[in-house]
């Protein structure tokens, strides 16, 4: 933990300005955590609600955040698990599959005004909606966040060697997807 992040989780823990702490702790984060969420999720409005409960959560729980991992590490993992709950609710309200809803997801990123990417962004996001959903957020995390393994290791609770192997998976399924589409 950094010594900017160690400061702002003693005034977020003690109370001790914890308006202002929270503010920059939003500042710090906001968009990082914004582009993980947006990632998974692909549309601007829910990663917008999605983001603001993340906050909210952190907020709420942040006395009981005990520093085994790296503060952002901890809000990642929020982020992640909410975004997860948001997907499973999605598709089981209009009672298709998370694949289907992928799909629908992505459909929509085409129409989507926030979305600025061109028409290989767009198939590279096909591609990786393809993809099964823990090999969707190794490989959105290292792709597009250059997050280090460590790193997403400590958000999804899992070992490097099983994080490099699934991007490396996930890496071949996009290329072969690009190659052939």
């Amino acid at each position: 933990m950094n010594i900017q992040e160690e400061d702002l989780l003693i005034a977020l823990q003690t109370d001790k300005d914890i308006n202002n702490a929270f503010t920059k702790l939003v500042s710090m984060y906001k968009q990082r955590l914004y582009w993980h969420i947006r990632n998974m999720i692909k549309n601007h409005d829910d990663t917008d609600d999605i983001l603001q409960n993340v906050f909210i959560k952190v907020y709420k729980n942040i006395s009981k955040f005990k520093g085994d991992s790296k503060l952002y590490s901890w809000m990642y993992r929020i982020a992640t698990n909410e975004s997860i709950t948001f997907l499973n609710q999605k598709a089981k309200k209009y009672n298709i599959s998370n694949e289907e809803l992928q799909q629908q997801l992505i459909e929509n990123l085409e129409a989507d005004v926030y979305f600025e990417g061109d028409e290989i962004q767009l198939k590279l996001q096909k591609a990786i909606a393809l993809l099964p959903q823990k090999q969707q957020q190794v490989f959105n995390m290292k792709y597009f966040q250059e997050l280090k393994y460590k790193e997403i290791s400590e958000i999804l609770e899992t070992s490097e060697g099983a994080l490099k192997a699934s991007y490396h998976l996930a890496s071949k399924k996009i290329e072969e997807y690009l190659k052939t589409n």
